[in-house]
């Protein structure tokens, strides 16, 4: 059974984008960083995607700037299969990637008992919130960086309940980032 995990960073204040939308605060591109990032995007898989964020990669990784200054990372990025859930987009220009319209718990719930290889969330809060409420999240690695924005999105908005979380790696890197893994604990 293929496990979800989602990939995000997060402000120190918990915030993924801040008032405006921007993400931009979360690119810290030194060495270490970069060597970390290419490494954790050798794993297989499908990516799955809102609406804003699906419209974000796009933008960046079919580009030659994205083969130019990150080339493993564009050509995983461009190549493996993707889910965009949209009610409003009609199709996806992406390499690989398919737009599912409705019944997003549903249909992550299909592809969870399907044979198959495990998923990935990046960005997308509004998917994270629901498919945390509904349970579907096997994984959280959540990237901390040392920015306060005041104010911005959490990944969990309108969850209830707690979710008991497991700690199961941490990795403090040079350019101040935390980089944290948390399991659902049944």
């Amino acid at each position: 059974m293929p496990k979800l995990s989602v990939f995000n960073n997060v402000s120190l204040d918990g915030c993924f984008t801040d008032g405006q939308g921007d993400m931009s605060w979360a690119h810290k591109n030194d060495q270490e960083w970069l060597d970390f990032t290419r490494t954790n995007a050798r794993g297989g898989g499908t990516m799955l995607f809102g609406r804003v964020t699906y419209d974000l990669m796009v933008q960046f990784w079919p580009t030659p700037m994205a083969m130019q200054s990150m080339p493993a990372v564009a050509e995983r990025m461009n190549n493996l299969p993707k889910v965009v859930f949209s009610r409003t987009l009609d199709k996806a220009t992406w390499n690989n990637t398919r737009v599912v319209k409705d019944d997003l718990v549903g249909e992550v719930r299909r592809l969870k008992n399907e044979p198959g290889d495990d998923m990935v969330i990046m960005g997308s809060g509004t998917i994270i919130s629901q498919l945390t409420e509904a349970k579907l999240i096997d994984e959280y690695k959540i990237v901390v960086v040392p920015v306060i924005l005041g104010s911005g999105r959490t990944m969990f908005e309108g969850v209830s309940g707690r979710p008991t979380l497991k700690c199961t790696l941490s990795r403090t890197f040079e350019n101040g980032n935390v980089y944290l893994c948390y399991e659902t604990a049944l």
